[in-house]
């Protein structure tokens, strides 16, 4: 089978996903990641049926779940993108064969009116592992949330700001910061497009440079230029991959992309709210204390004398 695109990284197949599936060897694959069609009858270039019978839907999923669990490696993760609906039927089939970590909520908002039921606000990530322990888990950490207007903390964390990791906040299971792919600089096809922030965050926490990663539903390739700008393995398929080639072509935009997502996790401050708390007069506590990059730019350069320096000398 000849790939459509081939990196010294990765290969792209625009092939069926189950018939891309059968090829791969049992047990290599480090991170297995899903982004499936919901079922809603949306249009694809590729004219598949997204307009399924509920149980026909069902049945053609656990078809390549099979197929994911099966090249999974012992301790390797699988992640399955979502709605709720569908990943409550399908988390429960693929927990008889692996161990459920987590629940994922991602929450994003449309906007759009929905009558008679409660306004639908968040994707479902689910989160499993090949045996009783992930081998690779090393979950980004999070900025101090911040207000946009003056970067004071939205939160007082009182008598523990000595007591938090300069490199950020633990990460929980209830995501609040990946926004849409909505802006034409991001969005890379028609149809909705996976956040390159999301991937990016889903790769650093379960595989590592050199790991392979797996996607058998490409869309728009994020998966793919996230995998291939970290330095990972990669395995892919779509039916159309016509917007994936094009992405690869242009691929500078999104490396300018993912710095910007870079150094704007694990540490306790981005660089944009500590101005935003200089320029508006809001001293940093000199509790906290802070990572190598903030330190060096506002000249904490003594860890030793942390404590006794505030944020404008």
């Amino acid at each position: 089978m000849m790939p459509i695109l081939s990196t010294s990284l990765g290969k792209l197949f625009e092939r069926d996903c189950i018939e891309v599936l059968n090829q791969i060897d049992t047990g290599i694959v480090d991170l297995a990641f899903a982004d499936p069609p919901f079922n809603l009858g949306k249009a694809y270039s590729s004219k598949i049926n997204d307009l399924r019978s509920e149980q026909e839907y069902i049945t053609w999923c656990q078809s390549w779940l099979n197929e994911m669990i099966r090249v999974l490696k012992p301790g390797g993760s699988l992640f399955l993108w979502n709605l709720p609906k569908w990943n409550l039927i399908l988390g429960n089939y693929i927990s008889k064969s692996l161990t459920f970590k987590n629940w994922i909520s991602v929450d994003i908002k449309y906007s759009l009116p929905i009558a008679n039921r409660l306004y639908p606000s968040h994707y479902s990530l689910l989160y499993f592992v090949n045996g009783n322990k992930s081998s690779i888990f090393h979950p980004d950490r999070l900025p101090i949330p911040c207000c946009k207007h003056c970067g004071g903390e939205l939160r007082d964390y009182g008598g523990y700001k000595s007591k938090m990791n300069p490199r950020g906040v633990n990460l929980s299971d209830v995501w609040t910061d990946i926004p849409p792919v909505r802006h034409a600089k991001y969005k890379k096809r028609a149809a909705n497009g996976l956040s390159l922030k999301l991937m990016d965050r889903i790769l650093s926490m379960a595989s590592d440079p050199g790991s392979i990663v797996l996607d058998p539903f490409g869309g728009s390739g994020t998966t793919y230029i996230a995998a291939e700008l970290t330095g990972r393995n990669w395995i892919g398929s779509e039916l159309d991959c016509a917007a994936i080639i094009e992405r690869f072509n242009a691929i500078d935009s999104d490396r300018e992309h993912l710095a910007e997502i870079h150094a704007n996790k694990n540490t306790l401050f981005t660089n944009n709210d500590l101005r935003r708390r200089k320029k508006n007069g809001k001293p940093l506590s000199t509790e906290y204390r802070l990572d190598e990059t903030c330190r060096k730019d506002f000249g904490q350069q003594d860890k030793k004398k942390q404590k006794s320096l505030s944020l404008f000398p």
